[in-house]
């Protein structure tokens, strides 16, 4: 793995900030979205929508983001994994996350989801979720590699009628 520190990694500030991660969101990953769902995202939670950007040609070029949020969750069995009194878990979720493809190797795409790892659990998260296609290989083995459990098989879960696994990670 190539070192990273020509990369800076960059928290949402502004609007601005989106443009060319959306663009990198829409050439990696298969679903679209509007500008509304990023919207929804990174006003409500700003500090867990973050950027990795590095010089190239004399300018900055996004070349990772992940997107999250985190909210309640209501506790649906009690398994003894969390304490007995707790009622609502905090749950994390990944919704995006994408690396140029000419930046790949480099270990940014783990860097960015450690960083919101690590933000998350700083908010008092009790667990983190997220989808993958099936076909995915590397991003799967990056999230198993950090821990992450293959929970369910989601059939046709993308518009391409391609599966997921929905994958989860206790803290």
């Amino acid at each position: 793995m190539a070192s990273d520190t020509a990369i800076e990694y960059t928290t949402y500030e502004k609007e601005t900030d989106l443009l060319p991660a959306i663009k990198l969101i829409e050439c990696d990953l298969s679903e679209p979205y509007s500008i509304y769902t990023y919207r929804f995202f990174v006003h409500q939670w700003p500090e867990l929508c973050m950027f990795a950007q590095l010089a190239e040609g004399g300018e900055q070029v996004c070349a990772g983001v992940i997107i999250c949020k985190m909210e309640e969750h209501r506790r649906r069995m009690m398994d003894g994994y969390f304490a007995d009194d707790k009622e609502v878990l905090m749950r994390g979720y990944i919704g995006m996350v994408a690396v140029d493809k000419r930046f790949r190797g480099r270990g940014i795409g783990r860097r960015l989801v450690s960083m919101a790892i690590e933000r998350m659990r700083h908010m008092g998260a009790d667990e983190i979720t997220l989808e993958a296609e099936t076909g995915n290989k590397g991003a799967l083995a990056m999230y198993e590699a950090m821990g992450f459990i293959r929970e369910k098989r989601l059939y046709r879960y993308y518009i391409s009628g391609a599966d997921a696994f929905r994958l989860k990670l206790w803290l």
